[in-house]
């Protein structure tokens, strides 16, 4: 056990060391090729980015799918407190309901 240990340590350990660091733009605007300073957009100032009505959709496309398994699997999946139907026999003797109880004095 203490060489899988430490064998993973010396594993992390490595990879940690190569990796080395990450280089990355800078933050700040450039010129860009519209002459202003952000290039996110057409020289018409700050506004949406990318495309809000497509990332909607993907969204309402996502919650459909996870309802739609989730339904799946709530149908296919035995109830809770059902027999299995893998040949076990049912349980007998079960208690007799509230209404058919004797009242109590």
């Amino acid at each position: 056990m203490r060489r899988i240990v430490l064998a993973g340590l010396f594993a992390a350990w490595l990879l940690a060391v190569s990796l080395g660091p990450a280089l990355a733009a800078s933050p700040a605007p450039s010129a860009g090729t519209y002459g202003g300073g952000d290039t996110r957009t057409a020289g018409q100032g700050p506004g949406l980015v990318g495309s809000p009505l497509y990332a909607i959709g993907g969204v309402l496309a996502v919650a459909l799918i996870s309802i739609g398994l989730t339904l799946l699997y709530l149908r296919v999946s035995p109830a809770a407190g059902a027999t299995p139907v893998t040949g076990a026999t049912p349980v007998t003797g079960a208690t007799p309901a509230a209404d058919d109880a004797e009242p109590r004095r």
